[in-house]
């Protein structure tokens, strides 16, 4: 979905509608300040206590859009434009749910209605967390993933080859077959960026993270214990923690040749760092590196608020019921482009 966007917001908005987000005021934004003696609140054994519900509810969008070259953060008079279109838009009760990414392309280009193939209303939408930065890539410094190498292109390619033609269950991807969304969760429809919810449980010797979508619950080791050999591959990858400081580095290796993210798998080399950044903030940093894949390592951050609530299971679909029916409408698919290949004379 987001791909779309991009294409749309480059040829329509970038004169149009970006010229009326940047009317107004051209002051330069301020942080949100956190108090000067404030210190994060620890375990007992010392370490930053992390653990609470923790939303990912950011509207800021992955890559940074063209139209936004070299400006690496938006002023506050554009941050409260954007915030007081997305209210507008999807609180009128005719517009379609969509990912925080696209509230931020339709409020960029200030739409009366957002249209979307979805069947659920944007009504009930988890609150949307505006802020001043344009990417949540913060390394390269022009907010972009680096380029691909052709070898991920090519595994892009047969991503989408086998989801156009969908001849069996193994031609879905993980997210679709409600394997795994992967590690980690970024983008896409329950990546970490839309409206994502994790649970933090912490312990001298261990920390999960616990997300709401797909239930997945990540177990890592912290007591420096070694890791799994080469040869033994997982879906999530094998991942060891360690603090350094008042931070907690968690570095992730032997993804499986099944996994995949943004078309990496068993290359990947995923290194997070989460940090208590205020009284209900934590900032939470992602750098990946994988040759194959990439043309350079690249670095994202995600700002985590904290929640009052408790998350509840969440069911991909039970019985696989959305698998078969997937895979029916193809089987029909395949029927009506053949009746029309014998009708056509195979034209």
């Amino acid at each position: 979905m987001h791909d779309r966007h991009l294409a749309r917001f480059g040829a329509v908005i970038a004169v149009a509608s970006l010229a009326g987000l940047l009317a107004g005021g051209q002051q330069l934004s301020a942080q949100t300040s956190t108090p000067d003696d404030w210190t994060p609140p620890r375990m007992a054994d010392g370490r930053p206590d992390l653990q609470g519900v923790w939303l990912s509810n950011t509207a800021t969008p992955l890559q940074r859009p063209r139209a936004f070259a070299g400006r690496a953060r938006l002023t506050d008079d554009e941050v409260a434009r954007l915030r007081e279109r997305a209210e507008r838009i999807f609180r009128n009760g005719r517009s379609a749910f969509t990912t925080p990414e696209g509230a931020f392309f339709a409020a960029v280009e200030n739409v009366d209605t957002y249209s979307a193939q979805s069947t659920s209303s944007s009504i009930g939408m988890v609150d949307l967390e505006f802020t001043n930065r344009t990417s949540l890539v913060v390394d390269p410094p022009d907010g972009r993933i680096p380029p691909l190498t052709p070898e991920a292109r090519a595994r892009e390619a047969a991503v989408a080859r086998g989801w156009q033609f969908k001849t069996g269950p193994e031609d879905f991807n993980n997210f679709h077959r409600c394997i795994t969304t992967g590690v980690p969760r970024l983008g896409g429809n329950f990546g970490a960026g839309p409206y994502t919810f994790y649970q933090i449980v912490q312990t001298p010797r261990h920390v999960a993270f616990i997300s709401e979508a797909f239930h997945d619950a990540r177990i890592i080791p912290l007591d420096g214990r070694p890791r799994l050999p080469e040869r033994m591959r997982q879906w999530n990858g094998d991942s060891r923690g360690a603090w350094e400081g008042d931070t907690l580095v968690v570095e992730t290796r032997n993804f499986s040749s099944n996994s995949y993210f943004r078309g990496a798998a068993e290359g990947l080399h995923l290194v997070e760092r989460f940090t208590r950044s205020g009284p209900d903030t934590l900032t939470y940093e992602m750098t990946f590196t994988d040759p194959t894949t990439w043309a350079s390592p690249w670095t994202a951050e995600i700002p985590l608020k904290r929640r009052d609530q408790a998350i509840y299971e969440f069911a991909c679909h039970e019985g696989n019921h959305s698998m078969v029916g997937m895979l029916r409408t193809a089987r029909l698919e395949d029927t009506a482009a053949n009746n029309g290949d014998r009708r056509t004379g195979g034209r």
